[in-house]
């Protein structure tokens, strides 16, 4: 069994013969890997070892118009809202900004999070709906899509456009640093209890994350199947992960050995999984996370999701110089 320390685009016309394929039922799918495909050990870059999460497509409710229950806007990208690249970038300005917005004096950091959320845009970024908890508007926040149960019955969903720009610092982490939560017993159903039982410090501990987003509509074809995701796919349960993108390829198959994670189905995590989605806090060679669904079932397994993993990348057979 080979090692390896990224899958990367090199590797791309190996896999033509395996793309090749067509009409492939789901009785010989485990035959078509193991003719096409090799397994290669991914090289953890933590001394940690390798690591999965999880993430969710939450459906809260929501309503078209402000009102007095429902206050709290997913914002649509900012007019004022720019790219920033390398060729672009000023000297001085943070390198890790992919977002700002221009000064008088040229590109400018955008607004944070608190700053944003305190009435910094005015009118800049059109509200595409309002929800009744800020909480439930963080966590759509940090899982990047939503559907939304309007008020009139219908279903509607949200996804990723843009971001403010800075960092993004995770709540639990900021709650175990403050001694309110274990580091051990973080998970999303904490926090949430925590905010629950403290709500005049909701404030306070999310406004750590600079970072904001703003949000685009998309449609639900398939109610199976999760948001449109940075590989221009489905995300399907269970089987899509979000992988650190400087690092590994969209479409990379990828076999997880997590045998302390039992979230899924009761049984120690062993699975093929395929790289189509990426995200700010996944970084590194052996860094997943783990798409679980839409809806509350889903958010219940992807809130503890947090294992050790050994990381297969399945390459093809010729890119690795094997019959």
């Amino acid at each position: 069994m080979g090692s390896l320390g990224v899958a990367c685009e090199a590797f791309a016309p190996a896999y033509d013969e395996a793309r090749a394929t067509s009409g492939l039922s789901p009785g010989p799918a485990r035959d078509f890997f193991e003719r096409h495909f090799a397994p290669a050990l991914v090289i953890p870059d933590n001394p940690a070892g390798g690591l999965v999460t999880g993430f969710y497509e939450p459906q809260v409710e929501a309503s078209a118009v402000a009102t007095p229950r429902f206050r709290v806007p997913l914002l649509a990208r900012p007019a004022d809202l720019v790219d920033i690249d390398e060729t672009s970038r000023p000297a001085g300005l943070d390198p890790y900004l992919a977002f700002g917005r221009l000064g008088a004096s040229g590109l400018e950091e955008y607004p944070d999070r608190q700053a944003i959320e305190t009435g910094a845009l005015g009118g800049r970024a059109a509200a595409i709906a309002w929800l009744e908890h800020k909480v439930d508007a963080f966590f759509i926040h940090v899982q990047g899509a939503a559907r939304l149960l309007m008020q009139d019955g219908t279903l509607r969903r949200v996804t990723y456009a843009a971001k403010s720009g800075q960092r993004f610092t995770g709540p639990g982490r900021v709650l175990a640093d403050l001694g309110e939560i274990p580091l051990a017993e973080v998970t999303m159903q904490s926090i949430r209890a925590w905010f629950a039982a403290h709500p005049g410090r909701i404030d306070e501990i999310l406004w750590k994350n600079r970072s904001y987003i703003f949000f685009r509509e998309a449609s639900v074809d398939d109610p199976a199947l999760g948001p449109i995701a940075a590989a221009k796919v489905p995300l399907t349960p269970g089987r899509s992960m979000a992988v650190d993108r400087l690092l590994h390829t969209f479409g990379t198959p990828f076999f997880i050995d997590a045998p302390d994670l039992l979230a899924f189905d009761g049984k120690p995590f062993r699975r093929l999984m395929i790289a189509q989605d990426t995200g700010s806090a996944i970084l590194g060679t052996a860094r997943g996370d783990l798409f679980a669904g839409s809806g509350d079932a889903a958010g219940e397994i992807a809130g503890v999701v947090r294992s050790p993993a050994d990381f297969y990348a399945l390459l093809p057979r010729r890119a690795l110089g094997k019959p």
